[in-house]
């Protein structure tokens, strides 16, 4: 008999959660799903549960160069940044998302990192590891229903990172 990861299970439910917030799933397929994701017992079992979603994943790498994303962007549902000396700045402010929750993963070693929210958007960096940096959140802790939430993960060893929301 197999085993499912944590991570993977949690994985699956949240994409199913996702379909549904987005229109994709109706209540009782959504029931249905999440009841397969939670009593999968291998992988194989869990794959037909998430096959048809969407899982947009973005990986953006630069070893000294700043990245920059500003203004009418496409926000995929999950961005991951690996960044060895350069800052980043990631203003969704005016950027296309067409999710209720993405994830940020960042891996920078010695860069700083800005990300900018649209007014009303939440964000939680609880995931993030940071080492001799520091971490300024200045927006909402607590996802509000229908909005923006931004889930930030990764490490910062020596780069700060800031989280604010746009003016209005």
């Amino acid at each position: 008999m197999g085993h499912v990861p944590d991570r993977e299970r949690d994985r699956a439910v949240e994409l199913v959660q996702q379909a549904y917030a987005d229109g994709r799933l109706g209540p009782a397929e959504l029931e249905q799903r999440l009841e397969l994701a939670l009593t999968a017992v291998s992988s194989h079992e869990l794959e037909p549960v998430v096959a048809d979603l969407p899982d947009e994943a973005v990986r953006i790498a630069a070893t000294g160069g700043r990245i920059t994303r500003t203004g009418d962007w496409h926000v995929p549902r999950r961005l991951r940044i690996d960044s060895e000396y350069g800052r980043v700045r990631l203003d969704l402010s005016q950027a296309h998302i067409p999710y209720t929750r993405i994830d940020i993963e960042l891996w920078l070693a010695y860069g700083g990192a800005t990300i900018t929210l649209p007014p009303g958007a939440s964000a939680n960096a609880d995931g993030v590891r940071i080492g001799w940096g520091k971490m300024t959140c200045k927006a909402a802790g607590r996802q509000y229903p229908g909005k923006l939430h931004v889930q930030i993960t990764g490490e910062l060893p020596y780069g700060r990172l800031t989280i604010r929301t746009a003016r209005r």
